[in-house]
């Protein structure tokens, strides 16, 4: 019995001791496992280079065999072997990949198996997550690492020739795809090439003409940017401050308030930076500070949004009432008379009649009939306009006594007109001055516009109906009650055989053009059996019948081409012998009196000059005669300079203080701003 106990008692001993055997044995394999996650992810550490050649430290090789080892031993537990691949594979300079990355199915195509199922001998998700918190301790001792290696020499590894062809290729990779992103792309240009050309298309030459961002104030695109800054504050000064009265924050409104009253004040007429006053910079700060805290207060996107677009479309609607007040304004300013001219004017009659009747007569009269000589016809009420056409023509004429000057004008100026010429007379030319109130044949039983200019219908038209009430409702069909579509020298132009019965040819001068050649050469030009010879203005669809006739009339819609090309009054000229033997002046007498009632075409001479010389115009060369300068500011200076003739057409006429500037030197150079009448009427460049 003592021997049995004794021998349970030695049982109960051994047990105690291996047990105490088995727990030493798992704490040695726990602790031998976390040794083991340390040595693999020291294993999977590399270093990142510096972008210097500086070679790494190694304590042993045999160390670093026996640490290789011992993280092959253990790392099929861990992970799969394609998540191995992919760590190996990807680790770089920007540190190892994050197991989540993988988890979240975010392989690259390159590096997914198919189907990307794993195989059975692969981790658990449990392992996988151990995993992760392997990798991450292994990211903060690399990081460890790196902090440490200024101060410290070991503990850093080489890297082996399979992880550095792996990042060459990985860098070849790299190039090749932002070789590829840089790339142009041959399509793609041609058809953002092909989309430019027809957006061009569909520009209105017209406004590109107005409008050009080559122009050399625009050269530079941070000129004027103060200015520019000025004007965008007070644009969100004026949102923010609508913004506060809705929200009742009446104490920031008023700030706001003040702040663009002093910002208005400070930019005042400045259009350039140079023209702002000391003040501005303060003023900006000031303002950026109180816009600041109206953003902190205020700011709400869609409030922001429709405060802007209520605010473009209110200025749009201002755009529009502006432009019909400028095209009113500037059509009345074309109408009417400066006080300069009308001053001269006077003057010039007062002493003309003054004179005695022997001296009222020019010299040369036997030239006016004579058919051997070069003959122009001239009508105008302008007694300035009339002395540049007529001295430009001569200065630059090869012969000035082979030119004659017809002029024809009304009761009211014939004596300026002619006291200016007797006064200044134009050299060895020719010159004879008529009144058209004295036409006796021109009245109102053979002249139809004479007719319907004096009929109540066109008088209701001019004078009474349709009176604006403001600016921009008069500029309607404004241009069409122009008063010099009432006078009968606008419309003399249809009867220059009757007017000048003993001539063959004749050349038709505007008042508002400056002759830069000499025009014998228009003599010689062949035209082909046509009455008119005359410059072509018609562009792609600018200028055409279509334009100034109303093709929805049968009578014009059945005898003419609506696509036919529109030509220039204002250098043209006109055989006179076809001309009786077309009768072109009944052809026009036909037409008038079917437009009795404007049904046809609005006043002018230009559509019934279209249609009475319809197919009876012979096209001239583009150089003879150059339009524009009275409302195109875009036209080529080498254009104007290589024309034997440039045209004000448009309402910006040179003798106007609205002239473009850079046009008016070609005008003004042919007059004599120091002759005492012109000093004395204060008529300046």
């Amino acid at each position: 019995m003592a021997i049995k106990t004794g021998s349970q008692s030695g049982g109960g001993k051994s047990k105690a001791i291996r047990s105490r055997v088995f727990a030493f044995v798992v704490v040695f394999f726990v602790t031998f496992l976390a040794f083991s996650f340390l040595f693999v992810g020291r294993g999977l550490f590399t270093v990142a280079s510096s972008g210097q050649n500086e070679l790494p430290i190694v304590s042993s090789r045999q160390d670093l065999n026996w640490r290789e080892w011992l993280a092959l031993q253990h790392r099929n537990s861990l992970f799969s072997k394609d998540v191995i691949d992919v760590i190996n594979a990807s680790t770089n300079d920007l540190g190892p990949l994050s197991i989540d990355f993988f988890r979240k199915d975010k392989f690259s195509a390159s590096w997914k198996v198919a189907g990307n199922k794993r195989s059975a001998g692969n981790a658990t998700s449990a392992e996988a997550a151990a995993a992760g918190e392997a990798l991450k301790t292994k990211q903060e001792t690399s990081r460890f690492k790196e902090e440490r290696t200024s101060n410290e020499d070991n503990s850093v590894f080489l890297e082996t020739p399979a992880k550095l062809a792996r990042r060459q290729l990985r860098e070849n990779r790299r190039e090749k795809r932002a070789a590829d992103m840089v790339k142009p792309d041959d399509e793609v240009n041609v058809k953002l090439e092909n989309a430019a050309i027809e957006h061009s298309k569909s520009v209105d030459s017209a406004v590109l003409g107005k409008y050009s961002i080559w122009r050399k104030e625009n050269d530079n695109e941070n000129a004027d940017s103060t200015v520019r800054l000025i004007c965008d504050q007070m644009i969100m000064a004026r949102v923010y401050t609508s913004l506060a009265r809705m929200k009742n924050k009446t104490d920031l409104a008023n700030e706001l308030q003040t702040r663009l009253k002093e910002s208005q004040r400070s930019l005042g007429d400045a259009t350039a930076d140079s023209d702002l006053h000391q003040s501005a910079p303060e003023k900006i700060k000031l303002m950026g500070q109180v816009l600041s805290k109206a953003k902190e207060q205020l700011y709400d996107c869609n409030l922001v949004t429709g405060k802007l677009r209520a605010m473009l479309q209110s200025a749009d609607e201002q755009v529009r009432s502006l432009k019909k007040q400028s095209t009113f304004l500037s059509q009345l300013a074309a109408k009417t008379i400066p006080n300069g001219l009308h001053c001269l004017a006077m003057r010039l009659t007062i002493d003309y009649y003054l004179l005695p009747p022997e001296k009222r007569k020019f010299p040369r009269d036997e030239n006016l009939e004579n058919p051997d000589l070069y003959h122009y016809a001239l009508f105008s009420d302008n007694v300035l306009a009339a002395s540049v056409v007529v001295n430009s023509t001569i200065m630059n004429a090869k012969d000035s006594g082979k030119h004659v000057f017809h002029l024809v004008t009304d009761k009211l100026n014939f004596g300026a007109m002619n006291m200016w010429f007797l006064l200044n007379p134009p050299g060895k030319a020719t010159i004879h001055v008529e009144n058209v109130d004295e036409f006796k044949w021109l009245n109102s039983s053979y002249c139809p516009v004479l007719r319907q200019l004096e009929s109540a219908a066109m008088k209701e038209y001019y004078f009474k109906a349709a009176h604006p009430t403001t600016l921009s409702a008069g500029s309607s069909n404004l241009k069409y009650r122009n008063p010099k579509y009432l006078s009968m020298l606008n419309h003399l132009r249809f009867y220059l055989p009757q007017v000048y019965p003993k001539l063959d040819k004749i050349l038709f001068l505007d008042d508002d053009i400056v002759v830069q050649k000499d025009l014998t050469g228009l003599w010689s030009v062949d035209l082909h059996g046509k009455v008119n010879g005359a410059i072509e203005t018609c562009g792609e669809s600018f200028h055409r019948f279509d334009k100034y006739l109303n093709f929805s009339n049968p009578h014009i819609a059945k005898n003419f081409d609506p696509n036919a090309c529109g030509w220039a009054y204002g250098m043209n000229m006109f055989d006179l012998k076809e001309w009786k033997k077309k009768d072109i002046t009944g052809i026009y007498h036909k037409w008038q009196n079917m437009n009795e009632d404007r049904v046809l075409w609005k006043l002018g001479t230009l559509p019934p000059g279209l249609i009475t010389f319809y197919g009876l115009t012979h096209p001239l060369e583009k150089s003879w005669h150059v339009l524009g300068l009275g409302y195109n500011p875009s036209i080529d200076k080498r254009d104007i300079e290589n024309a034997a003739v440039v045209h004000y057409n448009g309402n910006m006429k040179p003798w106007l203080e609205l002239a473009m500037t850079k046009y008016k030197p070609y005008w003004t150079k042919y007059i004599k701003y120091d002759h005492p009448y012109v000093r004395s009427c204060k008529l300046n460049e």
